[in-house]
């Protein structure tokens, strides 16, 4: 425990294809297997990280937690040249001050989805579409700050909902239809068409 006390924590900024997201990554990950997001300080009550990012960066519109970064996005007013830096110092010292990045409900919040999510039988071809979306999509898309979450399938039409960088990105939609949809189109023939539920 000794020696991760005293690791150095290092956050750098990277651009996504989003102008108003930035990705900040860390040398160590955040999260396993799952993301979450936040559009306010009342949905981030869980989160202290997420909380005092919204209240010393007023023009934060969210925080996009995933594996080893931050996405947040600002409003279109805000320049990010001006905030990278204390963004970064804020993140840093956050985890250097060793505070939760989550209280403990959130984490019972985390294992009932999960229970739930087991309960839930796929059918063939959901499973085959969340299959296709973890192993070709979802890497790519997190490398830009985002992350794609499978949502439904009915009448050829597979529902998707965008998070972090990729929601309200101005190239999510050609991303969407040229790419994860010509993808999705040639591996399975019952794939007509992928929309984005929340784009």
């Amino acid at each position: 425990m000794e020696q991760e006390n005293q690791r150095a924590i290092v956050v750098y900024a990277e651009g996504s294809p989003n102008p108003n997201t930035v990705k900040y990554v860390l040398n160590f990950p955040l999260v396993e297997n799952m993301q979450v997001e936040y559009a306010s300080i009342e949905e981030a009550k869980n989160c202290p990280l997420a909380v005092g990012l919204f209240k010393e960066f007023p023009f934060v519109q969210s925080v996009f937690i995933a594996s080893n970064f931050i996405s947040l996005t600002k409003d279109e007013k805000t320049e990010w040249f001006e905030h990278n830096g204390p963004i970064r110092a804020f993140i840093r010292n956050h985890f250097q001050d060793e505070k939760p990045l989550f209280l403990e409900a959130i984490q019972q919040e985390i294992e009932e989805k999960e229970k739930e999510e087991e309960v839930k039988h796929d059918s063939e071809i959901d499973a085959k579409i969340k299959a296709i979306l973890n192993d070709y999509v979802r890497p790519a898309v997190e490398s830009d700050g985002g992350n794609i979450s499978y949502d439904s399938f009915n009448n050829g039409v597979v529902k998707v909902i965008l998070q972090g960088a990729c929601s309200g990105c101005p190239s999510s939609t050609q991303t969407l239809k040229h790419g994860i949809e010509n993808l999705l189109k040639r591996m399975l023939p019952e794939v007509e068409e992928v929309v984005a539920v929340n784009g």
